[in-house]
């Protein structure tokens, strides 16, 4: 931590010491570094997917793991089109004093985008381990992928969410 930033104070969404045209940029200057992570990735899986059907193993691949295949594509160019599009809102919408509402929406869809790329995700885990491993235990690890993503990616941060108002309402 610089010096900088242990003499500034903590500024979050409800310190009103921030301007709501300085809040609403920085929140907007937030999605679009989390929409730069978010991207990488999903564009990497979604790439590494593309490839998947060019293999010389994908033809050995069972009804199942191909059906598996087909929805995880779909689930990841929907994720690479929900996670990338936050760039597209700004790109088009700069100037229109739009921010506030970009802001909201940019939220929504990167959310969305995140769900679309677990779900991306476990069929990717499940599509490689059912070469690998017994069909069974290939389910259970990828159903545990997906269950390991909802409770880091959701329910951490909704159960941060909610002991935090419970504090703010003990305060008040």
């Amino acid at each position: 931590m610089t010096t900088d930033e242990r003499a500034r104070p903590d500024i979050s969404a409800g310190d009103s010491r921030e301007e709501a045209h300085e809040r609403v940029n920085r929140r907007w200057a937030e999605v679009l570094q989390e929409t730069r992570v978010a991207q990488t990735g999903v564009q990497i899986l979604f790439g590494f997917l593309l490839s998947v059907a060019f293999t010389a193993r994908f033809d050995d691949l069972s009804a199942f793991d191909t059906h598996v295949y087909v929805a995880t594509v779909i689930l990841g160019a929907a994720a690479t089109g929900a996670l990338i599009a936050p760039v597209s809102l700004h790109r088009f919408l700069t100037g229109q004093q739009m921010k506030d509402d970009l802001v909201a929406i940019a939220g929504r869809l990167m959310v969305t985008g995140l769900v679309l790329l677990s779900l991306t995700i476990s069929g990717t885990v499940l599509l490689i381990l059912h070469v690998v491993l017994p069909d069974l235990l290939a389910e259970i690890f990828a159903g545990s992928v997906l269950l390991w993503f909802a409770l880091c990616w959701y329910g951490l941060p909704l159960y941060l969410k909610r002991r935090s108002a419970r504090r703010v309402l003990g305060r008040g």
